[in-house]
């Protein structure tokens, strides 16, 4: 199953623009030129507005929630059938991961299947559909996201409530 993945602390190409980026998300694809390109990169830049606003930008020089963006549009430029986020609220401040969160519910919404690891497990379960708690690399509970958030044992060690 094809899938792309925004690694744990972005990982973007500091030293290229935006949208060379995105360019290099869809690079597997090999339709650089094709109208598929510009459409999917007009669905990134609907989703992330600021990204087209910054396209010819180094991405080294955005800030930590821009380039979050920007790693899931790269993933995003690939088709891919599942995405892989990794962290995707580290070291954002709350209001943009509010924007990320709102980002992953609207590509859920679209159909498209997300795998998500997240240490907010409150956030995380929040729009799950269905979720696993590790502990110690085991599988200790799982459920849909809803029973996870109202489950006790969930509560008293994720969620603190």
């Amino acid at each position: 199953m094809p899938c792309r993945n925004t690694p744990e602390g972005r990982r973007v190409f500091a030293s290229l623009s935006v949208l060379d980026n995105l360019r290099l998300g869809a690079f597997r694809r090999g339709r650089r030129g094709s109208p598929d390109f510009k459409a999917d990169l007009d669905e990134v830049f609907s989703l992330f507005p600021r990204l087209r606003d910054r396209s010819r930008q180094m991405a080294g020089t955005l800030s930590g929630g821009e380039q979050q963006m920007l790693a899931i549009g790269r993933a995003l430029m690939a088709k891919p059938e599942l995405i892989l986020l990794d962290e995707p609220s580290m070291g954002l401040a709350p209001k943009l991961v509010e924007e990320v969160y709102r980002i992953v519910v609207r590509l859920r919404e679209q159909g498209r299947t997300i795998l998500l690891v997240e240490q907010f497990a409150n956030l995380a379960l929040g729009i799950a559909d269905y979720g696993y708690v590790l502990e110690n690399g085991r599988f200790v509970i799982s459920g849909t996201g809803r029973e996870l958030l109202n489950d006790r044992r969930v509560r008293e060690a994720y969620i603190g409530h």
